[in-house]
């Protein structure tokens, strides 16, 4: 791992269950790890990270999902339409992937890393790609999503990591 990354915590640690804070004041520090983040995603080779999937407790998200790179700060969704299950892997659950019921559009408020505000519509994959990031910001992870049974069956697999 080069000095350019950032090491991605993987499930059982704690800080992917914790609840981001929100960024009260944008700094340069912020702006330099929102950098790092997308470093590392796509040295991971994934479309999105969140703060806490790189040891922080703060409310940043990084995402590309082929239409350009998304640095945010304090992301929420303000507006869900429609339903999709796509499967979902995760940077943070190697090696399992999960169908998640997730709305179809999508809008998403945030600030930019130089404080703008904006507003995001997004649909399809980009939209399943914000609401998963977001989820790791809320503390929940795509094995929240599996049932009782499925679980039990991921559990082997989920052991090995």
């Amino acid at each position: 791992m080069s000095d350019t990354e950032l090491q991605i915590r993987i499930l059982g640690d704690p800080v992917l269950r914790k609840k981001a804070k929100k960024v009260k004041q944008l700094t340069a520090g912020h702006r330099h790890l929102l950098s790092k983040m997308a470093r590392t995603m796509y040295s991971a080779g994934g479309v999105g990270l969140a703060a806490p999937q790189v040891g922080s407790d703060e409310s940043l998200i990084v995402i590309d999902a082929g239409t350009g790179l998304y640095k945010l700060v304090n992301p929420k969704i303000v507006k869900k339409e429609g339903r999709q299950a796509l499967e979902e892997g995760c940077l943070s659950v190697p090696g399992v992937s999960v169908k998640v019921n997730r709305a179809k559009k999508i809008i998403v408020q945030a600030l930019d890393e130089d404080g703008n505000s904006l507003s995001i519509e997004a649909q399809n994959l980009l939209a399943v790609v914000f609401q998963h990031e977001i989820d790791h910001l809320e503390g929940r992870l795509i094995v929240d999503y599996v049932s009782f049974f499925k679980k039990l069956l991921l559990k082997k697999k989920i052991k090995k990591i």
